[in-house]
């Protein structure tokens, strides 16, 4: 039976604080360093997955002692980032939805690839998130329910050149049937006005930000 949720840390910033959002019932995916963390704070990945050229190789024989399950690739000879391999991991278990830790960081090519990567989740019907402490970033083809996590802000976001039949409710600054192009930042720094808001749009991909400073 599918898992209702998949989880993944990669191997960018990590905080003690994300254990938190784990349930029980969640499929865990440690790429790279992300599944030393997890095995230091406890918590045994259902899978560790990458090149792991971060670690040590004492680091690297805890998760194969710890985890069940170990996909090892060469840090060269590979196409795909770690945090790829394990969203394509994540989308083979078929889940309701994906939460991915640790995308973000200093690397700014990584933290937008993997954001971008999150289309292909949707493609597949799959919700899919990326969390740090001062993100919560989604993203939608058609509609959203955004709900109040404690960040201050909610911003929107074009992928696609076009994003058309924007509609907003339950926020500060409502948006009807509006169009967003690339490049545009009409959607930045909105709030919401309750404890949910819903974005509706008509066509492209639209990323939505809650953010706090």
């Amino acid at each position: 039976m599918p898992a209702r949720r998949c989880v993944i840390f990669a191997g960018g910033e990590l905080s003690e604080l994300y254990l938190k959002e784990l349930d029980k019932e969640d499929y865990i995916i440690g790429a790279d360093r992300g599944a030393l963390f997890l095995i230091k704070h406890g918590v045994i990945p259902d899978i560790a997955v990458g090149d792991f050229d971060s670690i040590t190789q004492e680091e690297f024989k805890l998760i194969e002692e710890q985890c069940p399950k170990v996909i090892a690739c060469d840090p060269v000879d590979k196409d795909l980032t770690d945090s790829e391999l394990a969203l394509d991991l994540a989308i083979e278990t078929q889940p309701e939805d994906i939460l991915l830790f640790g995308v973000t960081g200093t690397r700014i090519d990584h933290t937008l690839a993997c954001i971008q990567m999150m289309a292909r989740a949707l493609q597949r019907q799959i919700r899919c998130s990326v969390m740090d402490l001062n993100n919560y970033v989604t993203i939608t083809g058609s509609h959203a329910l955004v709900q109040e996590r404690g960040y201050t802000y909610v911003s929107l976001l074009p992928v696609t050149p076009e994003v058309t039949g924007i509609t907003l409710q339950g926020f500060q600054y409502p948006l009807y049937e509006a169009t967003l192009k690339l490049g545009q930042s009409l959607g930045i720094s909105n709030r919401l006005t309750s404890q949910a808001g819903t974005v509706t749009i008509q066509s492209g991909l639209l990323l939505i930000i809650q953010s706090k400073d």
